[in-house]
């Protein structure tokens, strides 16, 4: 079956010029690891310990040698995570959370170093994309109890001291999409199979990898929210993408894997589509280099183009 297209929108959530501030988008927490001790695996079970919902915690090391017989770090891990308590909380909110839905962390070790550090979004960073109050209740409990658990599976850490000059981003922060369905009811979850098995045969012909899905509205519903037919959402990555820019930014894994959401509310004819852009990357990280610039706005392209593609 095939969707109508009806329009691409793309909103755009720029800032209006540097920004020149305290805060910051992403955090780092650190501790000396001389030991060994404290691995990607730990920093996993006390987040699960702690009640998180782990999406995926995988060695990128591995990845890297496999199809480029090399790595940049001694240590380097992408896992994805979420706490279903906050996020149905927030989600409730505004739907645009999705986008962190789940958390995105790099846990890395430099080649250079004995510490240990994991990155992730700051309340800023992910008010600023979603256009939730960074000072929402809900938003900073979650951030506290990640970092909660952070100090705890990595005693005597500490967040680093960042200093990324925040720039204007170059484009729109959230791409959204929009398009026709006209399916109620019963009919609507066939509807959403043949769609979902061809935007994700798209998006795997062109080297994006799936790393997650989650049926956020399954959980919604659980707690009394039942306006949605149906609220998923996707981990997307591409490989040769965060192979170039963790070479000189470990931390971009606070970015990665990306959420892809979509949803359809009851009643409606309408399905809403929106992922984060690499312009976070771009302008929250200092990311200036040419070989990530390049790899970044090119997966991007093929990224829009191909969900366009599968709309039509």
């Amino acid at each position: 079956m095939k969707l109508k297209l009806i329009k691409v929108v793309a909103i755009s959530l720029l800032l209006l010029g540097t920004v020149a501030t305290a805060a910051q988008d992403i955090r780092i927490f650190s501790v000396e690891n001389k030991d060994g001790k404290i691995t990607a695996v730990s920093v996993e079970k006390a987040f699960a310990d702690a009640g998180f919902y782990i999406t995926g915690n995988n060695d990128m090391n591995k990845a890297f040698d496999g199809k480029f017989k090399k790595h940049h770090h001694k240590s380097y891990n992408l896992m994805t995570l979420h706490s279903k308590e906050f996020a149905n909380k927030l989600l409730t909110k505004n739907p645009d959370f999705a986008l962190f839905t789940p958390l995105s962390m790099s846990l890395y070790t430099k080649v250079d170093t004995t510490s240990f550090s994991v990155s992730s979004m700051s309340a800023e960073g992910i008010a600023k994309i979603t256009g939730i109050a960074s000072d929402d209740k809900d938003l900073i409990a979650y951030m506290k109890a990640v970092e909660d658990v952070l100090k705890k599976a990595m005693p005597n850490g500490k967040f680093e001291e960042i200093t990324y000059k925040i720039e204007k981003p170059k484009g729109e922060l959230v791409q959204r999409f929009e398009m026709e369905m006209k399916e109620q009811g019963k009919e609507v979850e066939d509807a959403l199979e043949d769609y979902q098995t061809e935007l994700e045969s798209g998006l795997e012909t062109v080297g994006f990898v799936l790393a997650g899905f989650n049926k956020l509205g399954d959980d919604l519903a659980k707690v009394g929210n039942t306006k949605y037919d149906f609220f998923d959402a996707y981990s997307i990555c591409k490989l040769s993408v965060i192979f170039e820019v963790s070479k000189l930014h470990p931390e971009a894994g606070a970015f990665a894997p990306c959420t892809l959401f979509m949803f359809k509310e009851k009643g409606t004819d309408k399905v809403k589509m929106a992922f984060p852009s690499v312009y976070n990357w771009l302008s929250s990280i200092d990311v200036t280099d040419k070989p990530s610039e390049d790899v970044l706005i090119d997966a991007q392209n093929k990224f829009v183009t191909t969900v366009k593609e599968s709309m039509e």
